[in-house]
């Protein structure tokens, strides 16, 4: 697979958009910069794999926007060797991001031509989460806890199973609100009975589907 001089010239120059739109982790903005995300284009597409904008990869599904990626990852405050749970697999892009900051990564996809095919194509890029296929909405009990919980589609609430399956001192961040606009949530699970909630800016995910999600 080639990243040549031209790909990364383009990566530095979203990592730059990136940055001025307020990413400040340096982390989050190297693995953002090393992440050949043109990979997850034809080629014929290329053009559109450094632009600060979501796509479409079928399924009715899309590869997120690289802000809302950097955005969702930076306020994880992923910590090496973290045991992240990722809610919708899509093309694998949040993925590879995370496991360049060092998370020992489960994801869990809805759609199975999506999960089949990330499965078989991440490995190529030299990545290895661990894949589950199922209803993420429920989070994967059978591997918690986790240190981390990131949600990848909009949720109509917080599952309360997500909560229960983190650790203590464990982090969730989810986008909450209808099926067209959402915001970002983060929620620290204090201890078992006590969880502090934050929420910040509104964006635009696909629907989750599922059981705790929009029911499909």
């Amino acid at each position: 697979m080639e990243d040549s001089y031209r790909h990364r010239g383009m990566r530095k120059a979203l990592v730059r958009i990136i940055k001025e739109k307020g990413i400040a982790s340096p982390a989050v903005l190297a693995a953002i910069g090393k992440v050949a995300r043109h990979h997850f284009f034809d080629n014929a597409l290329v053009e559109h794999a450094y632009q600060d904008k979501a796509f479409p990869i079928g399924e009715g599904q899309t590869i997120s926007q690289p802000y809302t990626v950097a955005f969702q990852t930076e306020k994880l405050e992923i910590q090496s060797g973290d045991k992240v749970l990722e809610v919708g697999t899509g093309s694998g892009y949040q993925a590879t991001i995370l496991m360049e900051l060092g998370a020992d990564v489960y994801t869990i996809e809805f759609n199975k031509p999506l999960y089949e095919r990330t499965k078989k194509f991440l490995p190529k890029m030299g990545y290895t989460p661990k894949f589950f296929y199922g209803d993420g909405s429920k989070g994967l009990a059978a591997h918690a806890p986790y240190d981390k919980i990131i949600v990848t589609a909009g949720a109509p609430t917080v599952p309360t199973e997500l909560i229960k399956q983190l650790n203590i001192g464990g982090i969730l961040i989810i986008p909450v609100g209808d099926e067209k606009k959402q915001k970002m949530v983060k929620i620290t699970k204090q201890s078992d009975k006590k969880i502090k909630k934050e929420a910040f800016d509104y964006f635009s995910f696909v629907p989750l589907l599922g059981e705790q999600g929009w029911k499909k």
